[in-house]
């Protein structure tokens, strides 16, 4: 990142996936204005590495911002903040994942699976994802 405040980090604690963490930070940055406007981001494989992640897991960051237009990435000029996201756009997207989730965990209820198992069954679905995406990558 071009700004030391902009530093990325994962919560090993936090179930919520590395992706998902990696692009909730860059966001944040850009709203804040610690990344503007044409600000260079690491490329996928440093952030990967700096992480610790699969390049697959950083790149599955990438690609969603991309699809917001929040970044572009061009060969030969790397990839650049390209806008500044609507945070309120994404407080609704959270808040939507989250009624979906409530949804998810009341129909596993309704079979009798636990909490716990529910979450297992999505991380199970979420590495296996990431996993598909490292084979498309590599």
């Amino acid at each position: 990142m071009t700004e030391p405040d902009a530093r990325i980090t994962l919560d090993l604690d936090d179930p919520t996936p590395a992706f998902e963490q990696i692009r909730r930070q860059i966001v944040g940055h850009i709203a804040a204005g610690r990344l503007p406007i044409g600000a260079k981001l690491p490329a996928l494989r440093q952030l990967a590495r700096d992480l610790g992640v699969a390049v697959g897991t950083a790149a599955h960051a990438y690609r969603e911002l991309e699809q917001a237009g929040v970044i572009t990435t061009r060969r030969g000029a790397g990839t650049r903040v390209a806008a500044v996201p609507d945070v309120e756009d994404a407080l609704v997207m959270d808040d939507r994942i989250l009624g979906l989730a409530a949804d998810y965990l009341a129909a596993a209820s309704d079979v009798g699976a636990t909490s716990e198992a529910a979450l297992n069954a999505v991380i199970r679905l979420i590495q296996g994802r990431s996993q598909a995406l490292d084979g498309k990558s590599n």
